[in-house]
């Protein structure tokens, strides 16, 4: 008996100590629990307090120089991440049948997609456009309306993606793009009711520029990473909840955006009011049709650069694709020139930020010496870094060039058709830029190297040239016919006169 109360004496020992020892353990690792919840809870506040940080700068950059009481800087802030939207949608999107289309394909496929990048254009021009113009006293529902759409149109895509439904996912992108175009054309239309009396229309369009190339810059990597995560359905439901948000924030903006009512509500008479209508519809169709000269000058001058960026885009990528400008694997060449064309978009944003009092018709001009320019001397250093600096040039005059074009359109075409003007600029400015992508193409199939460049050096030359003896023949100061030393007195005199100027013979003007 004493030796197994021994044994069981020291089973016990044995079993207390292990019981500690697990009690030890058990202590250790709540310690760390809560060491690690601390952690994590420091970290998270850490990321939130960051996270406030940069709210708090951004909102100090978006509501500056007084554009938080007009509006302006929640209309930069809704733009900003209309452009992440657009963003999460370009990369979810870019692996499916539809807009996967290699660099290396058919010239054949790639003017197929030329082609494709027309129909919302087509359908803003004659269509939208009037539409926004006709229901300008409630823009801000207008642009939540779009919003919205392309929130479902998301969820549509969601559910097309996995099942490879190309039948609704086709009408589905479309319909994304023209919304996009719509949204745009209506934000560009309302800049002048949302503009402070410290910053131009230039600065203003490059401060909206500026927000949405930076959110859109942020938004496809973090679009890439989720896609390859989640996959591309998740990142397309995340941007439809993006949308729906942004549209609820685009009916809270400022009233004043949406313009007053074209007729007096008081006239008691329903036949006058239409009788009201009918004119300023006329009137708004005649000016839609006769631009100006400043507008008309803006679009050639901004047609051409589109035509340069359309042409530089292709002929650099299938010089690539054929490997002539050696130095660099493809892919590393292509990744170089999307880095220099994304970072010639933000340097033409900041530079139409810092044009200040310039007049933007000049901008315009300028920017389309600047490319001609560049042209040139790029034709002759022709190689790799030359290229690069190309498409650094082409981006960066493309898009102040557009932004001088939104000032001289915000400044020149009245509210009633202004829509319908931006919408038929953004249509052509768009067929410049597929008309240079299949010079581009087809300049490919015949020139490896600085030809090319020359030949659009060449063009654009002839534009620049054409465009300033235009401007100088229009800012011609006006100067009255000479009056004669003794003018007739009487009708009878003025008739007499006009006879002998008919019958005075004529005398030769070199001797």
């Amino acid at each position: 008996m004493t030796a197994w109360r021994r044994a069981g004496e020291t089973i016990g020992k044995i079993a207390r100590g292990l019981g500690r020892g697990a009690s030890r353990a058990g202590h250790a690792s709540v310690r760390a629990g809560r060491g690690a919840a601390h952690t994590s809870r420091a970290v998270g506040k850490g990321a939130a307090g960051a996270t406030k940080k940069v709210g708090r700068a951004t909102r100090r950059l978006t509501h500056a120089n007084g554009a938080g009481r007009t509006g302006l800087g929640r209309l930069i802030e809704l733009t900003a991440a209309h452009s992440a939207g657009d963003a999460l949608i370009t990369v979810a999107l870019a692996g499916t049948l539809f807009f996967g289309l290699p660099v290396d394909e058919a010239r054949g496929q790639v003017a197929l997609y030329l082609l494709i990048t027309m129909v919302p254009f087509a359908v803003v021009a004659p269509f939208v456009g009037p539409v926004l113009d006709r229901f300008r006293s409630g823009r801000r529902y207008v642009m939540a309306g779009t919003l919205f759409a392309r929130g479902l149109l998301c969820f549509a895509m969601a559910a097309a993606v996995p099942a490879g439904d190309l039948i609704t996912l086709f009408p589905a992108a479309l319909g994304v793009l023209v919304l996009s175009k719509a949204y745009n054309v209506s934000r560009a239309a309302i800049m002048p009711s949302v503009l402070p009396a410290d910053i131009t229309l230039v600065t203003a369009n490059a401060r909206v520029a500026l927000f949405s190339l930076v959110s859109a810059g942020v938004a496809l990597p973090v679009g890439a990473g989720l896609t390859a995560w989640l996959g591309a359905e998740w990142v397309l439901r995340i941007a439809m909840v993006l949308f729906l948000a942004l549209g609820v924030q685009a009916v809270r903006l400022p009233r004043h955006l949406d313009s007053p009512d074209l007729y007096d509500e008081d006239l008691g008479d329903a036949e006058e009011a239409r009788a009201a209508e009918r004119v300023p519809r006329r009137r708004a169709v005649r000016d839609l049709l006769a631009l100006g000269p400043a507008v008309t000058e803006a679009m050639r001058a901004n047609a051409a650069i589109r035509i340069f960026s359309g042409f530089m885009l292709f002929y650099l990528l299938f010089l690539v694709q054929e490997r002539h400008l050696p130095g660099m694997r493809p892919e590393a060449v292509i990744a170089l020139l999307a880095g220099a064309a994304g970072a010639g978009g933000l340097l033409g944003a900041a530079a139409a930020s810092l044009v200040r009092g310039r007049s933007p018709q000049v901008t315009v001009l300028v920017t389309l010496g600047l490319s001609t320019a560049a042209a040139a001397v790029t034709a002759y250093f022709f190689g790799l870094w030359a290229a690069v600096a190309i498409a650094l040039v082409a981006a960066f005059a493309q898009e102040l060039g557009k932004l001088a074009l939104d000032a001289v359109v915000q400044q020149e075409i009245g509210e009633e058709v202004r829509s319908s003007t931006f919408g038929v600029v953004e249509a052509l400015l768009q067929l410049a830029w597929v008309l240079g992508g299949v010079a581009g193409l087809l300049m490919s199939l015949f020139s490896t190297g600085p030809a090319g460049l020359m030949f659009t050096c060449a063009v654009m030359g002839v534009m620049l040239g054409w465009l300033l003896i235009a401007r100088r023949k229009r800012l011609a100061p006006f100067r009255p016919p000479a009056r004669t030393a003794h003018p007739p007195a009487h009708a009878d005199d003025v008739d007499n006169q006009a006879t002998v100027e008919r019958t005075k013979p004529l005398t030769n003007p070199f001797g």
